[in-house]
């Protein structure tokens, strides 16, 4: 039995707003004791202790809507995300650096993240621009939503798209004044017309990847996460699982893709358990608000386009009677307010099929009024709500552009969320943010209690919360969003998995929250 007595710090426990304690023991991994060290229990035979200096600590913290299977499935790729990547000529010189530094010469130029809003002109990427990286590889880089890509001539030719090519159901091939394809593929059915072409990486490369994000993972403090696109690799559950075996020490929770044209088989026996078990399925029923094709009822400004829904009811129900069939929670991809209100009308009557945490989970949730949450908390059904904050930090150029002026209040209006919905996490979305280190949880705890722009806007100031409450919308909050079991509480029982702090969190100034970084990150009493 190893077990080890931590003292002297300021131990934020994330049961509540309020509740600190100043020590804890761990014992084979596992907290067994929680109170001041005056009154700790008498020691075990062999005992450790471990001196706190006064430092703050926070439970392991969850991200409760991210992509590593995305990620180990682009780890060719480039990073391109502001504030690095201003402009055109800027990706271009991070794509050609990237391309002259790949083995292999006839490979594909990838890169992920460019923020079009924040160009010159706002102007979009096209394939004149990327024809500049290379006219004899192909070329392709995602958009920072991860919804929409721009690929070069090489790339169109590859994958036959033409003229006279149509457009996928719920996409676009966008075309110059002349009907060419003009390389910008909007939406994910575009995407993939493209990017299937590009060769996966190795099963041993991807489990490698998913092993060095786990420990990238831990320099945040994020011990736990939920995978809400885990199909973007073959077989995600024995993927992770080799991972975990390699050396992967995040717990994680996945939730494939809904393909209706290639139905998932049901689950296996053990697939829901364990360190890496499946927690759900996601359905994309609509695009993002950065690009205007977020599903709403009024048009977007000075423009007749509503945006894009990319599924109908009769998938978003199939994949709910397959999380239904399997135990597991459905996650609906809904920005726009006309998505977020077919959610509920689908589901708002129906039977619960999961105790202790929501059925159905809505995942990003950019429009929520008073009404609307009200609708939610008295449905039959049990929602929960994975929303964010770092997206109108990183990203208000778009929303600007994208909100009317009579829903900025209802935008991301997370004090709304705190005080109304119990089931409610805030999360990265990475590599889908157009951020560089969007998963930084300081930069999202800060955004929330300054509901400040990257630029200095003051974005919907009455929606800010506290550093507290943030805190628990990444721990005591979070975890009752999804089954995510061991962790989010510093409390007996629970995962010893902790970070510390390199400064008090909860006593800066508000402008030097995102700069707090985690010193030390503790995993079921190991330091990693």
């Amino acid at each position: 039995m190893t077990s080890t007595l931590f003292t002297g710090g300021t131990v934020f426990t994330g049961e509540s707003e309020t509740s600190f304690v100043s020590a804890f023991r761990i014992t084979d991994g596992v907290i067994d004791w929680v109170g001041d060290a005056a009154s700790a229990p008498e020691p075990a035979a062999g005992q450790q202790s471990v001196d706190l200096g006064g430092r703050t600590v926070l439970p392991g913290l969850i991200d409760s809507h991210t992509h590593p299977a995305l990620i180990a499935g682009t780890a060719a790729a480039a990073e391109c995300f502001p504030p690095a990547v201003t402009s055109a000529d800027d990706l271009v010189a991070v794509l050609r650096t990237h391309g002259a530094a790949t083995a292999d010469p006839a490979s594909w130029i990838l890169g992920r993240g460019f923020d079009d809003t924040k160009f010159p002109g706002r102007a979009m990427p096209t394939a004149a621009d990327l024809d500049r990286v290379s006219t004899e590889r192909p070329v392709l880089v995602w958009r920072c939503d991860a919804h929409s890509a721009v690929c070069n001539t090489r790339a169109l030719e590859i994958a036959g798209i033409t003229a006279e090519t149509p457009d996928p159901d719920g996409a676009r091939f966008e075309r110059d004044a002349d009907g060419r394809p003009n390389g910008v593929l909007t939406e994910l059915a575009a995407v993939d017309r493209v990017s299937s072409f590009i060769p996966a990486p190795s099963r041993d490369e991807q489990i490698d990847a998913l092993v060095a994000l786990g420990a990238e993972l831990a320099t945040r403090g994020i011990v736990a996460v939920c995978d809400l696109l885990s199909t973007r690799i073959e077989d995600p559950i024995g993927t992770f699982r080799a991972a975990a075996q390699r050396g992967l020490r995040t717990r994680v929770a996945l939730y494939p893709g809904w393909d209706p044209a290639e139905p998932l088989a049901d689950l296996e026996p053990g697939d829901r358990e364990g360190r890496i078990r499946v927690g759900g399925v996601k359905v994309v029923l609509d695009g993002a608000y950065s690009n205007r094709t977020a599903w709403v009822h009024e048009p977007y400004p000075e423009s007749c386009d509503h945006g894009l829904r990319l599924v109908d009811d009769a998938d978003v129900l199939a994949a709910g009677d397959w999380a239904r069939r399997n135990g597991v929670q459905l996650a609906v991809h809904a920005m726009g307010d006309r998505a977020l209100d077919r959610v509920v009308e689908l589901f708002e009557d129906a039977e619960p099929w999961l105790d202790g945490i929501p059925s159905v989970r809505i995942e990003h949730a950019t429009i929520i009024s008073d009404d609307y949450l009200a609708r939610l908390r008295s449905a039959r059904m049990s929602f929960g709500i994975a929303t964010h904050t770092v997206f109108f930090f990183a990203e208000y150029d778009g929303y600007e552009q994208a909100l009317r002026a009579e829903q900025v209040t209802d935008a991301y209006p997370i004090a709304r969320l705190y005080e109304g919905l119990e089931p409610l996490a805030l999360s990265s979305d990475r590599p889908a943010t157009a951020w560089s280190g969007a998963d930084d949880v300081m930069l999202s705890v800060g955004a929330a209690v300054r509901r400040r722009t990257y630029n200095g806007i003051d974005f919907g100031p009455e929606a800010a919360i506290t550093v507290a409450q943030a805190l628990l919308l990444y721990t005591g909050r979070a975890r009752l969003l999804s089954p995510l079991e061991g962790v989010g509480l510093l409390q007996p029982g629970f995962d010893g998995s902790f970070a510390v702090l390199d400064r008090d969190v909860f006593t800066v100034p508000a402008e030097e929250i995102a700069a707090v970084r985690v010193a030390e990150t503790w995993i079921r009493g190991e330091l990693v």
